[in-house]
């Protein structure tokens, strides 16, 4: 007998494993899995979502047009070439649902977001993976991987879980090495957390160029991640064919609200920064000077290396073992890294004291 069948794709992706966020029998573990912020929201954000307690049973406004008002305003952007979705993810869905389909590819580095290759397997499309060099972006391997049927290259900058980076003249040697009508994705998700002089999220890409959007999430440095918020940049025309897919109401009242605080809280933002600039620094030197591998991450995550996959599965198991919650990245093909959130001052160092404990054990 016939059954509903879902279409070509769909059955072949693989779920999505999020960072695990309990322990059992720990009551209160240090969550380092899933590189939110420490410091949670901000205190006006909170309030905002409050607020909006009593209105429930109203729709939320469909183009989140005050929030895209106050993303303009903040980041000097048009708001009409904003678009605002349920955390990046939904944006990122958005755009392989308008640009590729069957018999189309979807370029991204080896190590990147999971959901640029998940995504493209629903849609039909193929993914294809360009190697790294040293974990880092490779310009030229992306350039090499892009061909006749390629409708996006998506670049995670900084890349997660890697932690590595493109300068704007990579970046910029990138979109020019294009063909005109591939569209190129920056998702600058950390970009917050970047200071570097040679950096920079990618508004200014979108700008110069016809084919680039810059997309953004709530969900790191704004503390926002339970409320799934993100936003993206484009030209008018990329802008319309999301729209016209993307759910009418996609972006509940809450987030908005809470998001149009977070954004023009500054002082909460500088404070976060603040503080991964101190304990990224601290944990990267003091896990080395254990002897471990840390690769130099611009984020706020640290992959900490242990040379062999069954090394870094006892690792994890010890971490557990004291209560501190990593992330294996084995499905990014890194099985032999572990990666490390900044967490607050006491949970990193609950972190380097249980990798202290694991080398003893050896």
């Amino acid at each position: 007998m016939m059954r509903p069948t879902p279409k070509p794709g769909v059955m072949d992706a693989p779920l999505y494993v999020p960072g695990d966020h309990k322990l059992e029998g720990i009551d209160e573990p240090a969550i380092l899995s899933a590189n939110e912020n420490p410091l949670g929201p901000s205190a006006e954000a909170v309030g905002a979502f409050r607020d909006g307690a009593e209105k429930l049973h109203r729709y939320p406004d469909g183009g989140a047009n005050e929030l895209r008002r106050a993303i303009g305003e903040v980041n000097g952007l048009d708001p009409n070439r904003i678009i605002c979705g349920a955390g990046s993810d939904e944006l990122i869905t958005l755009l392989i649902r308008a640009y590729a389909g069957v018999g189309d590819e979807v370029v991204y580095s080896k190590h990147g977001f999971a959901m640029y290759r998940i995504t493209a397997i629903t849609t039909g499309a193929t993914p294809v993976a360009a190697p790294e060099k040293n974990l880092t972006t490779d310009v030229d391997a992306i350039l090499a991987a892009v061909g006749p049927q390629t409708k996006l290259v998506f670049i995670a900058n900084p890349n997660n879980p890697t932690g590595t980076y493109l300068d704007d003249s990579e970046v910029r040697r990138l979109i020019e090495g294009l063909p005109s009508h591939v569209l190129c994705v920056l998702d600058a998700a950390y970009a917050e957390y970047v200071s570097r002089n040679d950096y920079s999220a990618g508004a200014g890409f979108v700008d110069d160029y016809d084919n680039v959007v810059m997309l953004r999430t709530f969900s790191k440095i704004y503390g926002l991640a339970a409320l799934r918020l993100g936003w993206g940049y484009a030209r008018a025309e990329v802008i319309d064919a999301m729209n016209r897919l993307r759910s009418p109401f996609n972006v509940s009242s809450a987030a908005q609200a809470a998001g149009i605080a977070a954004i023009r809280d500054t002082a909460h933002v500088a404070e976060s920064v603040r503080h991964n600039d101190e304990w990224l620094v601290w944990l990267t030197e003091t896990i080395r000077g254990l002897g471990l591998e840390v690769n130099p991450s611009v984020g706020n995550f640290i992959l900490v290396g242990f040379g062999d996959a069954d090394r870094c599965k006892r690792a994890n198991a010890f971490l557990e073992s004291q209560g501190v919650i990593a992330r294996g990245v084995g499905g990014y093909d890194l099985p032999e890294y572990l990666r490390l959130t900044v967490g607050t001052e006491k949970e990193c160092h609950m972190s380097v004291d249980a990798l202290k404990g694991f080398l003893a054990t050896e």
